[in-house]
């Protein structure tokens, strides 16, 4: 391999770590955001629990609180 040759190689090795770089940074963004979801669905999801909680209660003995 001659020096153009592996001038040329060294390069590529460069362009697709900044590639691959790049994707994790992206990658990492969305891993975040994705966290951010899942809370606020585990938040949702307990108000929601809370709600037919008292709804059920309220069918089940018949009084109003």
């Amino acid at each position: 391999m001659d020096s153009q040759e592996y001038e040329d190689h060294l390069r590529q090795h460069d362009e697709i770590l900044r590639s691959l770089t790049a994707m994790l940074a992206a990658q990492h963004e969305m891993n975040q955001r994705q966290v951010e979801i899942n809370q606020d669905v585990k938040i949702t999801l307990a108000r929601i629990e809370t709600l037919l909680a008292r709804m059920i209660r309220h069918e089940d003995n018949g009084r109003d609180a």
